[in-house]
């Protein structure tokens, strides 16, 4: 049988190879047929290269070539010859050469595939590609973007390991313990009628190591959350976790910043400052709406409640006395937008539960709008002031609940952003959002719940609060936004097991509950546990920002769709009867519908 173990890859013969005689395997990516010569162009990962069938040379081999159609999968041998004058091809890395074909053996036979794979530029519908991921994989794209992965990787581990971390593995199967998102659960056979749950995160184990002695820990781990997902979020995740002993926040976080640099650089060749900026979690609400603002162009919000309840316009004044603020952001030239991009931008909004969009146009003589009578001029005068308009500029005005304007002022910005082309290019702004409220207010349920997770430990000032007024303590929480994306979050975590038990009670745990669900890890905090903190990176979206993707299934081997499904398995899917019996369970009918 012929050998189809390469001499080199389909991406690296060049001239400095002619005549030599080589081997080569890989799929037939085109065939072309000209005046009795076949040239094929083979493809492996690493490149393409191009083969030579001549009839005059060997005609046994031309004539098998006919036969040759894409995706077929070819071992070949001949001699690496330069291309002729004129016929180089400087778009490949082997365009200067061509391999004149001595022997060949078809190992597989390809039917046709449900789209082209040779035309990376063909527009195919997502789903079709989920369901032949590992066609897609072949056309390129998603193969650059996973080398880009595996680099990053590789650079992660690299840069710990030389900064004396252990990177240590931790339990898939473990607890089901409230960490903010639905577990994924698995029955046991063994035990029936309980469950492991697979990790939304290895948090209580890396703690456990520090109280473990470990010191200095990280894991490129895979996560597990059933929420709803989005273009940067999916089921299944992958996160850099990293936790240090005996530290602050002013070694970890400088210490985060070089790791990403190294990324950049190694991956993309990118070179970024350091150090990042840092930005408290209230600044960043009241002057971007969010806690993860890209700050790659300005347009910053105001709060000018203290001006509208001095206007005359009523949809102002019956939210602000209905406990609303109205906000306010500048756009520099806006008043080129034509009416009917003002409405797209109103509808826009609308969407997001806001009931309307107000804005005025400043002009040589002043604003213009169907509202501007309603502000008297000294109004005017001062809003012109605190936003430094000039002449040219539009103001967007939101009217409503705090929470509500600022996530509609925010997602307007982001759009405005984009649609008037004010983010350059291949930029990167790096941000450390501090100081978040260590907890929320669910108005539903009317009780407290973590801000980032219950392991968080408060500003030692503010301690005194979680007896008086617990939704004004501050958390020692610090995340690190990358463009307006989330790309990682952390705490220095609570190691006092009378504070950490506190913190429980306020969270509405009950003395069974904390048994059930944390015991062990209160008990573990008990036999002297060393201060620490640590963070959790985002492995894909850190990826996505690299190859310059909005969509985190294109940097995912085989990831599920929005509804998380898995296209290509066609799961989740059902399972016999005898498996659910093994596990002693029983779906009821409405289960199965």
């Amino acid at each position: 049988m012929f050998n189809f173990c390469r001499s080199h890859s389909c991406g690296e013969l060049n001239a400095k190879d002619i005549d030599r005689v080589i081997s080569l395997s890989g799929w037939v990516n085109r065939r072309r047929d000209h005046g009795g010569l076949i040239f094929i162009d083979l493809r492996d990962r690493f490149g393409v290269t191009q083969l030579v069938f001549d009839p005059d040379l060997n005609p046994a081999m031309h004539k098998v070539a006919e036969k040759l159609r894409s995706e077929w999968v070819i071992s070949v041998r001949g001699t690496v010859s330069c291309r002729r004058e004129g016929m180089a091809n400087p778009k490949l890395s082997t365009g200067e050469i061509e391999v004149v074909i001595q022997e060949m053996e078809i190992l597989s036979q390809a039917k046709t595939p449900p789209f082209s794979i040779c035309d990376e530029n063909l527009d195919v519908n997502e789903e079709l590609r989920l369901k032949y991921r590992y066609l897609d994989i072949r056309r390129g794209d998603i193969a650059e973007k996973l080398v880009i992965r595996h680099r990053a990787m590789i650079a992660v581990r690299n840069y710990l390991d030389s900064q004396r971390f252990l990177e240590i593995s931790t339990p898939i199967l473990g607890k089901s313990t409230p960490e903010g998102a639905r577990d994924y659960l698995v029955p046991s056979r063994i035990y029936p009628g309980s469950f492991y749950a697979l990790p939304q995160s290895p948090q209580i184990f890396k703690q456990l190591l520090m109280v473990a002695g470990m010191d200095r820990y990280f894991q490129i781990a895979q996560c597990f959350r059933d929420e709803d997902l989005r273009s940067d979020r999916q089921p299944e995740f992958t996160q850099i976790d990293i936790e240090i002993s005996f530290s602050d926040p002013e070694e970890l976080l400088p210490l985060v910043e070089q790791l990403l640099k190294v990324v950049f650089k190694e991956c993309i060749g990118k070179e970024i400052d350091t150090p990042f900026r840092r930005m408290t979690h209230t600044y960043a609400m009241e002057k971007y709406g969010c806690d993860r603002p890209d700050l790659r162009f300005g347009m910053e919000l105001f709060d000018i409640t203290d001006l509208a309840v001095r206007s005359d316009f009523s949809v102002f004044q019956e939210q602000i006395s209905g406990g609303g603020v109205v906000k306010a952001l500048c756009v520099n030239g806006g008043a080129d937008l034509s009416r009917k991009q003002i409405e797209d931008y109103t509808l826009f909004v609308s969407r997001l539960g806001i009931k309307g969009l107000a804005w005025m146009k400043l002009q040589e003589d002043g604003f213009a709008s169907n509202i501007t009578k309603f502000f008297p001029e000294d109004v005017q005068k001062e809003l012109i002031a605190r936003l430094e308009m000039k002449q040219g500029d539009l103001v967007f005005m939101v009217a409503d609940q705090f929470a509500l304007t600022n996530q509609a002022l925010d997602h307007l910005r982001r759009r405005l952003g984009r649609d008037r082309n004010l983010i350059a290019p291949d930029s990167y702004e790096f941000l450390w959002v501090t100081e978040f409220p260590l907890f929320s207010w669910d108005p539903v349920e009317r009780i407290l719940a973590s801000e980032h997770h219950p392991f968080t430990s408060p500003i030692s000032v503010d301690i005194h609060l979680l007896a008086s007024d617990p939704t004004k303590v501050r958390s020692q929480a610090y995340d690190v936004i990358l463009n307006g994306y989330e790309l990682g979050g952390g705490s220095r975590r609570i190691h006092n097991s009378e504070l950490q038990q506190k913190i429980f009670e306020l969270l509405n745990l009950t003395p069974q509950e904390l048994d059930e669900k944390f015991g062990f890890f209160l008990e573990a905090l008990s036999y002297g546990t060393p201060p620490h903190l640590g963070i959790a990176l985002g492995l894909d979206r850190l990826v996505m920002v690299l190859t310059g993707t909005e969509n985190i299934r294109d940097v995912i081997a085989f990831p599920k769709t929005q509804k998380a499904s898995d296209l290509m398995l066609e799961s989740p899917s059902k399972v016999s009867s005898q498996q659910l019996k093994d596990l002693g369970l029983e779906l009821e009918e409405k289960d199965i519908l």
